[in-house]
């Protein structure tokens, strides 16, 4: 059977597209207008309107509710956030591990509050699992390990060799290291039934509707404006289409393939019994789960991005990047060599100049945003509702400062990205770079992190 490219993602081909929703019929005014219907923008909703039910909330999106990065993800629900070093060294240790405490405890909370909606997401916690295939991975995966230890992650493990075959049997894995804070899910499953809860609450949701700008009170669009006292940008890799924003933040392209359901004899040799999610310290990293139907669904960079900011429209991915995520998937599994694979799709993710992700609102126009989650989103997203809730309604005078509301990314200011063509040669040096870094460790066996990677951090802002 061909391998069906395209068509949003296989999340959707698995599980359906949503019925449309009416677009936007004309003016109309809001207490608070939503920009964007993936995580961010339904988890805020789904939080304001709780907090304060008589609320008119409007969420305005320009395809249908899971229609980018929120229905393409590699379902990923884990504690990782993007820029959580920097903010140590920029609001001290202590800050950077309320955030991440915040984080940790986030990943129960998006499978609370889905057990309450009665949301069937797939989601099953079996923590993630992080491998070292060669000596300078390894020397990675110790530091990664000590840091995450320092922050505050005490149930971390660090697993040699054969216990870490006992969970996963990933050719050459020689270390890995665990946390239990992480899960795995069906990410349009979550998309649609979030989209549904948010309905049921009575929040007003119009799709195929695009936002062409924002300003202060109004959210402007082909078939109207929203005017509201509070206008929550809230959407990731999709911002630079929003006017004066092109070079906010980076639409970094990401790729998967799933595989097609694989027989109960080859899981008794892989094991992966504990449907752990699986990630690697390779600098072109990969990211894999077990989904609930026995398939392996695998991602990772195929081309990084694309010139002047361009997203695409349906997920198609090149043949290349298929090629590539497969012979990854065959290097960790080799008795897969045969297996079909049954879809591949594609999508983009938000990247900040400085690669930390942030939450603002702006208390002198009502304006705020949340993103540049940098591939963490599933699990961000839902701290950033939260913590846009709590600014909302601080601002408004309907509660204090609260614990959310001081996390160190909280209104943190990022410069923008340096303008085309240097944008696009830029992405595409550092990208380059890594891959050469990555087979460099490999042939070499060196026990150091390439040189090359690190000047590509460098000169990147990763680090």
């Amino acid at each position: 059977m061909s391998t069906v490219n395209g068509g949003i993602s296989f999340w959707y081909a698995q599980d359906g597209t949503p019925a449309p929703r009416e677009p936007l019929p004309g003016d109309t005014t809001a207490d608070i207008c939503i920009v964007g219907g993936g995580y961010t923008g339904l988890w805020t909703a789904y939080y304001l309107k709780k907090a304060v039910p008589f609320l008119n909330i409007t969420v305005l999106e320009a395809k249908f509710c899971g229609y980018g990065a929120s229905g393409r993800n590699g379902g990923w629900l884990y504690n990782g956030i993007a820029g959580r070093d920097r903010y140590a060294r920029l609001h001290g240790h202590d800050a950077a591990v309320r955030l991440q405490q915040a984080m940790n405890g986030t990943v129960d909370e998006v499978i609370r509050v889905t057990g309450q909606e009665g949301i069937d997401a797939d989601i099953h916690k079996g923590g993630v699992l992080e491998i070292a295939h060669t000596p300078a991975q390894l020397a990675r995966l110790k530091a990664f390990h000590a840091v995450d230890i320092a922050f505050g992650e005490k149930d971390r493990l660090l697993l040699g060799a054969r216990e870490t075959a006992e969970r996963i049997r990933v050719t050459g894995a020689v270390a890995s290291s665990w946390t239990p804070h992480g899960a795995r899910l069906h990410p349009a499953k979550l998309a649609k039934g979030l989209a549904g809860a948010v309905e049921a609450l009575g929040v007003t949701i119009h799709e195929s509707t695009p936002v062409t700008e924002i300003r202060p009170k109004h959210a402007v669009t082909p078939y109207g404006t929203v005017r509201a006292p509070y206008v929550l940008r809230c959407t990731e890799g999709f911002t630079a289409s929003l006017k004066g924003h092109r070079r906010t933040w980076l639409p970094m392209n990401s790729s998967m393939i799933v595989t097609d359901p694989l027989p109960e004899q080859v899981w008794s040799e892989i094991g992966w019994a504990g449907r752990e999610t699986l990630g690697d310290m390779a600098h072109a990293y990969m990211y894999a789960q077990r989904t609930a139907d026995d398939r392996i669904a695998i991602g990772g960079r195929g081309v990084p991005y694309r010139y002047g900011s361009r997203t695409d429209n349906d997920g198609r991915t090149q043949p290349a990047t298929v090629e590539a995520l497969r012979e990854i998937l065959i290097r960790f599994f080799p008795q897969l060599a045969g297996t079909g694979i049954a879809h591949a799709w594609s999508g983009v993710l938000g990247v900040p100049r400085d690669w930390c992700a942030t939450v603002t609102l702006d208390r002198s126009t009502g304006l705020g945003w949340a993103g540049g989650y940098v591939g963490s989103g599933v699990a961000t997203a839902n701290l950033a509702a939260r913590t846009l809730r709590d600014l909302v309604q601080q601002d408004s005078g309907q509660s204090g400062p609260t614990d959310l509301t001081a996390l160190p990314w909280v209104n943190h200011k990022v410069r923008n990205w340096e303008p085309e063509p240097l944008r696009w040669l830029g992405v595409q040096t550092l990208y380059a770079a890594y891959r050469a870094a990555d087979r460099r460790e490999s042939t070499t066996h060196t026990p150091t992190t390439a040189r090359l990677a690190r000047l590509a951090d460098k000169i990147s802002g990763r680090h």
